[in-house]
């Protein structure tokens, strides 16, 4: 997986898959630290971190079926940024900046699917990536949409 060192580049790398899946795709910018998510206590009108960086906070959301909205959240202290990744209502939290593209289009290709369970009863939306590495999310069996429905393996 490429290295996105910025929202910025997850947010390019998110348009080319909306084009090569021919999806329209809309994203809302948040910058500055008195606009993103994550940094609630900064302070009235004060927009820089600490050490002078703006802050960059990219929601996007995909159109058509399945649906899918991912919100990129600036990077931490030690660099690192994470990703909040819904798809269907099923939200996967903390996937990394650089795993959101793989992601994305692991659902877009139809390589995810949910696993269902008899003992005990439920579901897992299972979303696997390149190299081994796979995401797994509960889903209340009530929560179960057409579109995972028809995913269940």
């Amino acid at each position: 997986m490429e290295h996105l060192h910025s929202t910025e580049a997850a947010l390019d790398a998110l348009r080319e898959l909306a084009r090569e899946y021919d999806r329209e795709i809309e994203v809302t910018h948040d910058i500055g630290a008195d606009q993103t998510s994550r940094r609630g206590a900064a302070g009235i009108g004060v927009t820089a971190d600490p050490d002078g960086s703006l802050p960059h906070e990219a929601y996007v959301e995909f159109g058509g079926s399945p649906r899918i909205s991912v919100r990129l959240y600036p990077g931490d202290e030690s660099g690192d940024a994470d990703a909040l990744i819904t798809v269907e209502h099923v939200a996967c939290h903390d996937i990394p900046r650089d795993s959101v593209p793989a992601f994305v289009r692991s659902v877009l290709s139809g390589l995810a699917h949910v696993k269902g369970r008899r003992f005990p009863p439920g579901y897992r939306f299972v979303v696997p990536l390149p190299g081994d590495e796979t995401y797994k999310e509960f889903i209340p069996m009530v929560s179960l949409t057409p579109w995972l429905s028809s995913r269940v393996r």
